[in-house]
């Protein structure tokens, strides 16, 4: 390889980098050279010419073997890099500047090798028959990586940096990507007619008319908003996303333990904050409207597990229920007796199907308690698997849902009030 091509100590270690571990490349490549120029300095000895020493000088840029013969190294480029990895220095305070006022507490540097440096590398390696080379992009990563380190006093993870920062060589154009931060906890809303999402208004889809009255929306304010504000200014995040353990309609309040809920943050500036401090705050904001308890930071894991999870977890519901006919101490114990481990199979309700694809779903009801309240009026306690629609289990919806309480008592029967007052442990804590 030396006697076609100019390679710098670390181009020609990395050939050999899957060779002896604990070196760095450029230390494997000065190692070579030194053992050849040691066999150059021999074969002059004896007598045998200085052709490998000479090799060493004008493609190997190694001084101790210009030394054996008195001679001067003169400034040559790599075959490969180009001098690319002279500037591992250079990219790293690159990137040590890219990352202030940045707040974390370990990174990952990723690297893009241009489509030249790598075609020049691979070109040598097929003509040699490299077997046991690797990636300039990997030694670019580790070497800018350990570099940062030192200058920084952070330390590198590969499995869940809190920011990613990515150098294009030869470049260089540094990009720096905070990963994102998750906060999760309950919510109780306290109050009815506020989703739990921002829903943008429908005529001019959130960009602000005379309907809204420039807001952009249908509701002043949700669950979401209220939460996510106090979140992002906090952080400095760019955007956040809002992942609740399902969720409860406008008209609906949720009371008891909450519902579990965990907010995703794109792009934070600011990790360690005080979640009690936060938690405080946003109680305060909300005026009663809606309250967050338990926050704690999460992660990506947990988001998954609260969508799965919330399909199924249990929940116990509350609802206020007029009948179209006076209500007997035997309709209650009917109620109770048909809906007790109750299957129920349930049609995408018509309120939703605008929005949700039509289809069946199947839920059960662990148990159901009703409760007279005047002649026709009866408080209902429901106890069953997530992703039920009550309301719909108590009107039927047209036989899209069977049984409901209006098939069960041959009269109509609509829910007039619905509080959610417990939610299972669905991965939040």
């Amino acid at each position: 390889m030396l006697s076609n091509y100019t390679l710098c100590d670390s181009c020609l270690g990395r050939q050999f980098g899957g060779l002896i571990k604990g070196v760095t490349n450029r230390e494997r490549g000065r190692a070579i050279k030194l053992v050849l120029a040691l066999e150059g300095h021999k074969e002059l000895v004896k007598g045998e010419g200085d052709e490998l020493l000479k090799i060493l000088i004008n493609n190997g840029l190694f001084q101790p073997a210009a030394n054996v013969l008195g001679l001067q190294i003169e400034s040559k480029g790599c075959a490969i890099c180009g001098g690319i990895m002279e500037r591992i220095g250079e990219y790293a305070e690159g990137v040590a500047r890219a990352l202030e006022g940045l707040d974390y507490d370990n990174f990952l540097i990723g690297v893009r090798v241009s489509g030249d440096l790598a075609d020049r590398e691979d070109k040598i390696r097929a003509e040699f028959g490299i077997e046991f080379g690797e990636s300039m992009r990997m030694e670019c990563s580790r070497e800018i990586g350990k570099e940062v380190s030192r200058i920084t006093g952070k330390v590198v993870e590969f499995k869940k940096p809190d920011v990613v920062v990515l150098v294009e060589v030869p470049g260089p154009k540094i990009s720096v990507r905070p990963m994102p931060l998750y906060i999760s906890g309950r919510y109780r809303k306290l109050v009815r007619g506020i989703p739990q999402s921002k829903w943008d208004c429908v005529h001019c889809r959130g960009r602000g008319c005379e309907i809204c009255h420039g807001t952009g929306k249908i509701y002043p304010t949700s669950v979401e908003e209220i939460i996510v504000g106090p979140l992002l200014e906090r952080t400095g995040g760019k955007s956040a996303k809002f992942h609740g353990a399902g969720r409860e309609d406008v008209d609906a309040i949720v009371v008891g333990n909450g519902r579990p809920f965990v907010v995703e943050i794109k792009e934070p500036k600011m990790r360690r904050i005080d979640l009690k401090e936060l938690e405080d705050e946003i109680n305060r904001r909300a005026e009663g409207k809606v309250e967050v308890l338990g926050l704690a930071f999460s992660d990506k894991k947990t988001v998954r597990s609260l969508k799965e999870r919330a399909k199924v977890a249990e929940k116990s519901y509350r609802a206020l229920v007029v009948v179209d006919r006076e209500i007997t101490e035997g309709d209650l114990e009917k109620i109770e007796k048909s809906f007790n481990g109750c299957l129920i199979n349930q049609y995408t309700p018509k309120r939703v199907l605008h929005r949700r694809a039509d289809k069946l779903r199947v839920k059960k009801v662990y148990e159901m308690k009703a409760k007279k309240l005047d002649s026709n009026r009866i408080e209902i306690l429901v106890r069953c698997q997530g992703g039920l629609y009550v309301k719909e289990l108590i009107s039927g919806d047209d036989g899209r849902t069977k049984p409901s309480v209006s098939e069960v008592l041959g009269a109509g029967a609509r829910c007039v009030e619905l509080d959610v007052i417990s939610v299972s442990e669905v991965g939040v804590q």
